[in-house]
């Protein structure tokens, strides 16, 4: 017997009842599903310390349990002094049962330790069904050593879901179990 995500379980046995009641959908196939999760990281100060860029990728690493990659400055930017192929940033692309065991570790043990939380805001969503949120410390995660951390910086998260709308994708990562801000 292979090993299934606590979340994955939940989206087959519940969240997909739960949202085939709310909209009506005819087609197991309709019901809007989580796709990726791509966490990003951008460090600008990585310019003058190259160094930078792999502690990003270290961090990233060890957050999300697959290896991150730097990215690349895609154009010349003389104010900044940043060359076209410059590494300015990392990110790692999440699918399958590693997406869920990272959205299950960041509901029930990241987002608690965030400072005067009560909620996330609700006005992330694209208009597409995909929600980006914003985190300004990385040291919220538990697998983080506070010691090690050589300089506080934030990262996005990004949920591309299979949903046509807003409405769709908000209803869907709230049954995962995103909590987000009561009007």
């Amino acid at each position: 017997m292979s090993y299934v995500p606590r979340l994955k379980e939940e989206y087959k046995a519940r969240v997909i009842k739960a949202l085939t009641d709310e909209f009506g959908y005819k087609n197991v196939m309709q019901v809007p599903k989580l796709q990726k999760i791509v966490v990003s990281k951008g460090v600008g100060a990585a310019i003058a310390d190259k160094k930078l860029i792999e502690y990003a990728v270290d961090e990233l690493t060890a957050i999300t349990g697959q290896k991150a990659v730097p990215t690349m400055s895609k154009k010349d930017v003389a104010n900044f002094k940043l060359r076209k192929g410059m590494p300015i940033g990392a990110k790692v692309t999440l699918r399958g049962d590693i997406m869920y065991e990272f959205l299950d570790r960041l509901i029930t043990a990241s987002l608690p330790r965030v400072r005067d939380f009560n909620g996330i805001k609700a006005n992330g969503f694209d208009g597409r069904g995909n929600y980006n949120l914003g985190i300004t410390e990385q040291i919220i995660y538990p697998e983080i050593n506070i010691d090690q951390v050589k300089k506080i910086n934030g990262m996005d998260i990004t949920f591309v879901t299979s949903a046509t709308t807003d409405k769709e994708a908000k209803s869907l990562l709230g049954e995962l179990g995103l909590p987000f801000k009561k009007n």
